[in-house]
């Protein structure tokens, strides 16, 4: 049994045995638990994961919890920082690594920030273009091979400069010995756009997330060289994030949309059904505006390279899987830290555990999940091992995030 699943189990145990005393979980309110905001308007960008936002929303699990999820499409994530550091949204569908890039200042304007629930595990692909693969290019120890042959200027593209996208391609180039700072220009495309940039050649390969890599196949323009989950599997990808500001003035609120969200975060993967179902409901042109296939094959894990290779990824996207994605792991905030210090976005090592500690609600989360049975680990620090072999499990954050070879001066 592995160490991750045994703190599960002792944390089902822990709920099991506030019952069993008597004690309602929910006796953190001292007082009513009534939302004190009802209505709540989330933005989100259309790529399958903001599915459990959408679903929460469509299938009723917020009114259950005394709310009203208003679900907002916004077009970049630069747009979706903008409106939760001005309020025009109050929560949103949203990059780990911009909460906390906005947060340190490095991402926009310095707001306190807050991220209350992960939303969903792996899901992301690193695409290169048809003309980059007939080349040779299919991954990136060919890609590498590739560029060092023919010199010229190679473009990539993520979606937000301190975003889990730009991490994921910094992540994957070095791995193969492509320095992202050096070797390649990067630039910021929004999801939606990358397919259409990948057409008219602006760029050679890019770092998104699902339906858009599998979008590019389907219309013969790119071929899929990794998976996010190739990088770091299981890795934590999109957030429920608002600002710190909006948990102080609404803390019942915010634990009501955790609540919902959690629900309909079970439901997408409680089976194939309700996976079908999502993404027919999400792939409507109110949601991500694109066609049901474009979604539901890598859902499933049935996954094709655009080259003939196919196989079945047992480590797909997950947005429930037991509970064990949607809790907001400190080391997991913190691991965006060392690579915005990796990168050069960040100058000085932070306080890398106060940072995570002030943004992620893990009480918050804890009472939520309490409510639902949803089990949470015992440790808020997990342990994992990436592409290149380097395991990350939170202890020094200072030394992991200086042991890199390759890394900004």
């Amino acid at each position: 049994m592995s160490e991750q699943r045994r703190d599960f189990i002792k944390g089902s145990a822990a709920v099991a045995a506030l019952g069993a005393a008597g004690v309602s979980p929910g006796a953190w309110a001292a007082g009513s638990d009534k939302p004190e905001k009802e209505e709540v308007r989330i933005g989100f960008i259309p790529l399958t994961d903001c599915a459990s936002v959408v679903m929460a929303s469509v299938l009723g699990f917020d009114k259950k919890y005394g709310i009203k999820i208003v679900p907002s499409k916004e077009a970049s994530w630069a747009g979706v920082r903008d409106k939760l550091v001005n309020g025009e949204l109050d929560m949103a569908h949203v990059l780990y690594g911009l909460v906390y890039g906005v947060h340190l200042g490095i991402g926009g304007p310095k707001k306190d920030m807050a991220v209350l629930m992960t939303l969903n595990h792996n899901g992301q692909a690193l695409s290169l273009s048809k003309a980059l693969a007939d080349k040779g290019a299919v991954d990136v120890a060919s890609l590498a091979k590739v560029m060092a042959t023919d010199k010229r200027e190679y473009t990539f593209a993520q979606t937000f400069p301190t975003g889990t996208h730009a991490m994921w391609l910094y992540y994957w180039l070095a791995s193969g010995g492509i320095d992202p700072m050096k070797d390649a220009k990067v630039i910021t495309v929004p999801p939606p756009q990358m397919v259409a940039n990948m057409r008219v050649g602006n760029m050679d390969g890019f770092s998104v997330g699902e339906p858009w890599n599998h979008r590019a196949i389907i219309d013969g323009i790119g071929v899929t060289a990794a998976t996010s989950q190739d990088v770091w599997k299981d890795h934590p990808e999109k957030v429920l994030g608002t600002t710190g500001d909006f948990v102080a003035k609404y803390p019942n609120t915010a634990r009501a949309v955790i609540m919902a969200v959690l629900e309909a975060s079970r439901w997408i993967d409680a089976g194939l059904q309700n996976k079908v179902k999502m993404a027919e409901t999400i792939a409507a042109k109110s949601y991500v505006n694109t066609s049901v296939d474009a979604i539901n094959q890598r859902i499933l894990g049935r996954y094709q390279n655009g080259l003939g290779k196919t196989w079945d990824d047992p480590n797909h996207m997950k947005f429930f899987s037991d509970g064990s994605v949607n809790f907001p792991y400190l080391s997991d905030g913190m691991w965006f830290l060392t690579q915005h210090k990796r990168w050069g976005l960040l100058k000085e090592h932070p306080d890398y555990l106060g940072v995570a500690r002030k943004i992620n609600q893990i009480e918050l989360y804890k009472q939520a999940a309490a409510q639902l049975k949803v089990s949470v680990p015992k440790d808020a620090m997990r342990s994992s091992k990436l592409i290149d072999g380097v395991s990350w499990d939170g202890k020094d954050p200072a030394k992991y995030a200086d042991s890199f070879k390759i890394r900004a001066a």
